[in-house]
């Protein structure tokens, strides 16, 4: 979407700023529809050990699950850290200023590495 360059007290700057933000999209959007299917076979799986728990299942087997349904929500982790370095940290490349780019890359590649350390501790 090509925008004008707006002044600050613009007419039109609050209606095409928030055009901007509702159009806006994340990386993960165009396999939006694979991670909603991952997630709800994921939330299955969580439910399937809740059934486990509530039936005293054999504990090695509860535990098997766990690191089953674990893995699964690693793997979505690890696509959506991609998906984030592959369009927001490049996107942020791609700013045509100097200083902001600089500015949105660090503040990028900061995100991704907060959630990569949640993602391991």
């Amino acid at each position: 979407m090509n925008t004008p360059d707006l002044q600050l007290g613009h007419p039109l700057a609050p209606v095409i700023e928030a055009d901007l933000e509702h159009t806006a999209h994340h990386g993960y959007t165009s396999n939006k529809e694979a991670y909603l299917k991952r997630l709800k076979r994921i939330e299955g799986q969580v439910r399937g050990i809740a059934r486990m728990v509530e039936e005293d299942k054999y504990c090695i087997d509860i535990l098997t699950q766990v690191a089953a349904a674990t893995k699964a929500l690693h793997a979505v982790s690890l696509g959506l850290v991609e998906e984030h370095i592959g369009h927001c940290v490049v996107g942020a490349a791609s700013e045509a200023d100097p200083e902001a780019r600089a500015e949105q890359i660090e503040a990028k590649v900061k995100e991704a590495t907060g959630a990569i350390g949640r993602l391991l501790r």
